[in-house]
């Protein structure tokens, strides 16, 4: 199946007129995207973001190629070069520099944020996070739309977004770090995609179908959590005790969330302690993720952790529950 223009159109994630911003490497994948996005939107309602993170030899290439293609097109292009930081993870520096750029310009020109991941993307995703978090919700994948964050080419592989690129007559760049095994993707892309093709021919359609199914009954999942807390940001502990153990974990989690501001992993997984804290006075339980359980007058209510005394900004000490007084 080929990307057809027709069909990305349809999605409706991509629209006329719709300004939105393109999160533009150079690559294979955005440079389809760019030029989806231009044909459908207008060159006028889209511009794009290119972050030269300047951590290969050919980076300034790939900045060049970026410059010509927006030329090009007639598509404005905004050029950010971070300073890399001495220390630290360097995949989640340049990920934070790229988004958070990204959400700037879209504020500034009321956008939408497009990224160029494919179904390729998606298989490698998912079982990044099969290996590396015991989380149902792990296995969901990456969504067509995450708030303002768009998606438009998940359903479409890397071969076929290289396809339209050369039916096109578009060039892109290719980044080596892509085949090196340095990071967990690439050792993703190398070895374990092509052992479970070994295995069987339809493994990434396969793990692309798990995904949509889990997806489906994610919505049931979260209807059901709904109904229970009814827009309320806490729950007595008794409801709390009554619910069947995998709901009573789903409730937590929300529950967890919501105080996070965004996702805090592993508060499911405490259900049952928080649940037995006491219905008199009050006490509470630490989580994961600098979120903190209070139960108070037989009600639970999730909020953030206070830092402890002498800790680093942003630090978390490990679980601990504890009345309060």
């Amino acid at each position: 199946m080929s990307i057809s223009l027709d069909a990305v159109r349809d999605e409706g994630l991509l629209r006329a007129g719709g300004p939105v911003v393109v999160l533009f490497s150079g690559g294979r994948d955005s440079t389809c995207l760019l030029d989806l996005a231009v044909r459908i939107a207008g060159a006028e309602a889209v511009s794009a973001l290119h972050v030269n993170y300047r951590l290969r030899d050919s980076a300034d290439g790939d900045e060049r190629q970026c410059r010509e293609l927006c030329e090009r097109l007639g598509v404005a292009l905004e050029i950010r070069r971070p300073r890399r930081p001495e220390s630290g993870n360097l995949q989640g520096w340049a990920r934070d520099e790229r988004y958070g750029a990204a959400a700037q310009i879209a504020t500034q020109r009321r956008a939408d944020v497009a990224a160029g991941h494919t179904a390729t993307d998606q298989v490698e995703t998912i079982l990044y996070r099969l290996a590396s978090s015991p989380s149902r919700r792990a296995l969901l994948g990456m969504r067509p739309r995450d708030g303002s964050l768009l998606r438009p080419l998940l359903k479409y592989t890397r071969e076929q977004t290289a396809e339209y690129c050369s039916d096109r007559g578009l060039e892109w760049r290719e980044d080596e770090s892509n085949d090196q095994d340095a990071y967990a993707r690439a050792r993703i892309r190398s070895r374990l995609v092509p052992a479970l093709r070994e295995i069987h021919p339809a493994a990434e359609e396969n793990v692309l179908a798990l995904a949509a199914i889990l997806r489906d009954e994610a919505a049931v999942l979260d209807a059901a959590v709904e109904a229970v807390l009814d827009g309320r940001g806490e729950i007595s502990l008794s409801r709390l005790r009554e619910l069947p153990d995998a709901l009573r974990a789903l409730v937590v989690q929300r529950l967890a969330d919501g105080a996070a501001g965004g996702p805090a992993p592993g508060a499911a997984r405490r259900a049952t302690e928080v649940a037995a804290l006491p219905d008199h006075g009050r006490a509470a339980v630490d989580l994961p993720h600098g979120v903190r359980a209070v139960a108070d007058g037989g009600m639970v209510r999730f909020e953030r952790t206070p830092p402890v005394a002498g800790s680093r900004p942003g630090h978390t000490t490990g679980a601990r529950s504890a009345p309060l007084n």
